[in-house]
C-alpha cells in the first residue's frame, strides 16, 4: 500500500498529522494522516467502521480537543496554523462545514426556516422573511431542488432533505464542505446533478471532503483519495498523478479483491406467492394528492422484483402504503398471499401474514436508537424470544449473537446501543431485526444506502440466499446496477404509476431511463 506522500507543493487548506481517537480505551483512529487542498475534492473511503466519521467529527470539532481525557492525539492543521476546537461553532468561524449522513433538520419547520435557521436574515431586530425566501429560492435552484421554500421538511422524501442540508451549508461562509455519502439516498439522475454542483464549487476554490461508497462517483470527481482501513489511513492518491481504478479502491479497503460485485445465482422461481391489484394510495396531508395510481404488481417464491424510479416517484409510499398502510389515506386496492386476499390494514396484522418491510430512514422507523442491539433484533418477532408471555433475556441473546455473526456487525457485543454503532451496522440490525420475524415477502428499501461495497456483497449474499429458500423479494432501490445485478425482473415507476416492466436479463440503464422520462417502451417487455 503507498504511504502518505510528502507535500511538496502549495500549504494544504487542511492538514491532519497523526490523529489518534479512542473510545473507552479502543483505539478509532491511529495516527491518521491526510491533506486537502484549496479547491479540491478529496475523497475518503473505507469500510463501515473503519473510521471515516469518526476522523470527520475530529475535524468539525464534534470531538473537541482537547478532550481532557487523553483519548485525542495528534495534529490538525487549518490555512497552516495548529487548531483546537471545542465545539462545532469553532470549526464553523472557519469555513469547515459538515453534513453528517443522518441529516439535522427540524421537520415542523419549512425549508426556509431550515436553511437560515439560527442566521435568519433581519432588519431592525425583525427577521425579514421576503428576504429569506428569496434566498432560499435561489439556494435550491443551486442545489437543483424544485420545491417551494415555504414546504415543512417534514413532507420531503430522504433524498429531499439531503439537498436542503446541502443547501444549508450553502447559505454559510464555506472554504471546507465535508460531505458524509450525501448521494446515499439520490438517483443517479440526482446524483450526477449533485456531483455536478460539486465540481462548480470546486471551481470557486471551495474545498470538499467526499464520503462515499459510490467508487463510480469517487473516481469521477476526486483530485485526491484517502483510504482507511481499521482506523488507519491505508492509502493516498493524488488522482492527477496516479491512476484509480476501482478495484484498487475496494482492495485497499477490504485488504482483498471482490472478484465479483453481485452473488452467483441460479434462481428457482416457483408459484405466484403476492400480487397487488388496482392499489392506490393519497397524500396523509393533502387530501386530493394520489400517490399511488392504481399499481399492479406480482412476486413469486424465490424471485428478487425490483422497483426502479426517480426521486418522488411513489415508490416508497408504495411500499409503505401496503406494510399495515403505515403510510397514506383512502388506500384501496387488493393484496393477495398464495391466491387468497389477505389482510394489511396494520403493521402486526401485515406481519402476521408473513411481509416485512426494511425501510429506508433506518433511524426515524427502523430502530430504537437509545437500545440494545439484542432488543432491537427482537422488536418484530418478541413470540420467538418469550416463554409464557415472558420474555427470554438468554434467548434474545443468543438469536442477536447468531444475526451478528450471519451479518458480520461490527460492534462491541449485542449489549451496545444502535446508535454508537456506524451507518453500516445500524442497517445491519434492521436487517436482522426483519429476518428473525421469518418473512414470506421481503420488502428492502434502499437496503445497502451508506454501506460500504464489502458490505454490501454481504447483504447481497444473504438477498440470494433467502430467494433461494423460496422467500419473495421487492427490492426498491437507487442504484441501477444493484437493480439489473440482484433481480429477476424488473417494474419500473414514474409519478405513481407502473410504466414498464422488464426481465432484468438483457435490460440496459437506458432501456430503464427510457421508460422513466416517457421515450422508451411503457408496456411489458
Amino acid at each position: 500500500m503507498n504511504a502518505i506522500p510528502e507535500d511538496t507543493g502549495a500549504l494544504p487548506l487542511l492538514e491532519l498529522r497523526d490523529i489518534t481517537k479512542r473510545f473507552h480505551g479502543v483505539a478509532a483512529l491511529a495516527e491518521v494522516r491526510l491533506r486537502v487542498r484549496a479547491g479540491e475534492i478529496h475523497a475518503l473511503c473505507g469500510e463501515n467502521g473503519a473510521g471515516k466519521s469518526t476522523l470527520m467529527k475530529v475535524v468539525s470539532g464534534v470531538y473537541p480537543h482537547p478532550d481532557h481525557g487523553g483519548d485525542y492525539g495528534g495534529e490538525l492543521r487549518f490555512e497552516g496554523e495548529v487548531r483546537r476546537f471545542a465545539g462545532i461553532a469553532d470549526s464553523e468561524r472557519l469555513g469547515i462545514i459538515i453534513i453528517h449522513q443522518e441529516l439535522a433538520l427540524v421537520p415542523q419547520l419549512s425549508i426556509a426556516e431550515n436553511l437560515f435557521l439560527g442566521h435568519e436574515p433581519a432588519r431592525l431586530g425583525v427577521i425579514d422573511r421576503l428576504a429569506m425566501h428569496d434566498r432560499a429560492v435561489a439556494l435550491l435552484a443551486r442545489v437543483g431542488l424544485r420545491v417551494s421554500p415555504d414546504t415543512p421538511v417534514g413532507e420531503l422524501g430522504v433524498g429531499q432533505q439531503q439537498l436542503v442540508e446541502i443547501a444549508k451549508a450553502l447559505a454559510k461562509r464555506v472554504r471546507l464542505l465535508i460531505l458524509d455519502e450525501p448521494t446515499a439516498s439520490l438517483n443517479e439522475t440526482d446524483s450526477d446533478a449533485l456531483l455536478a454542483l460539486l465540481l462548480e464549487l470546486r471551481a470557486q476554490g471551495i474545498a470538499c471532503i467526499l464520503i462515499s461508497h459510490k467508487l463510480k462517483e469517487v473516481t469521477r470527481v476526486a483530485d485526491g483519495l484517502t483510504v482507511l482501513r481499521d482506523g488507519r489511513s491505508i492509502l493516498s492518491v493524488d488522482c492527477a498523478a496516479e491512476p484509480l481504478s476501482e478495484s484498487r479502491i475496494i482492495q485497499a479497503m477490504v485488504g482483498r479483491d471482490l472478484a465479483d460485485r453481485y452473488p452467483r445465482r441460479t434462481p428457482a422461481i416457483g408459484e405466484l406467492l403476492f400480487e397487488l391489484e388496482g392499489w392506490r394510495a393519497f397524500h396523509p396531508v393533502q387530501a386530493g394528492r394520489e400517490v399511488v395510481k392504481g399499481v399492479d404488481l406480482t412476486v413469486r417464491r424465490g424471485e428478487i422484483v425490483g422497483i426502479a424510479g426517480l426521486m418522488g416517484a411513489g415508490r416508497t409510499e408504495l411500499a409503505m402504503s401496503v406494510f399495515g398502510r403505515s403510510y397514506g389515506r383512502r388506500i384501496s386496492g387488493r393484496a393477495r398471499l398464495d391466491g387468497r386476499e389477505v389482510d394489511l390494514s396494520t403493521v402486526p396484522k401485515a406481519i402476521a401474514a408473513g411481509l416485512a418491510y426494511v425501510t429506508e430512514d433506518r433511524k426515524s422507523l427502523g430502530l430504537l436508537l437509545d437500545e440494545s442491539i439484542a432488543v432491537n433484533t427482537s422488536l418484530a418477532h418478541l413470540r420467538g424470544v418469550s416463554r409464557a408471555g415472558v420474555l427470554d433475556a438468554p434467548r434474545e441473546h443468543e438469536v442477536a449473537q447468531d444475526f451478528r455473526r450471519q451479518l458480520a456487525t461490527r460492534c462491541a457485543g449485542v449489549d451496545q446501543r444502535v446508535m454508537h454503532l456506524s451507518g453500516g451496522n445500524q442497517q445491519k440490525v434492521v436487517l436482522a431485526k426483519w429476518l428473525f420475524s421469518q418473512p414470506r415477502l421481503l420488502i428492502l428499501d434502499e437496503p445497502t444506502r451508506g454501506i460500504d461495497v464489502g458490505a454490501k456483497f454481504e447483504i447481497y449474499s444473504l438477498i440470494a440466499g433467502l430467494a433461494a429458500q423460496g422467500c419473495g423479494i421487492l427490492l426498491i432501490s437507487s442504484e441501477m446496477p444493484e437493480l439489473l445485478g440482484l433481480c429477476d425482473r424488473l417494474y419500473v415507476m414514474n409519478e405513481g404509476r407502473m410504466v414498464a416492466e422488464f426481465p432484468a436479463a438483457g435490460t440496459t440503464q437506458e432501456m430503464i431511463m427510457g421508460a422513466i422520462v416517457g421515450a422508451g417502451e411503457s408496456a411489458h417487455v
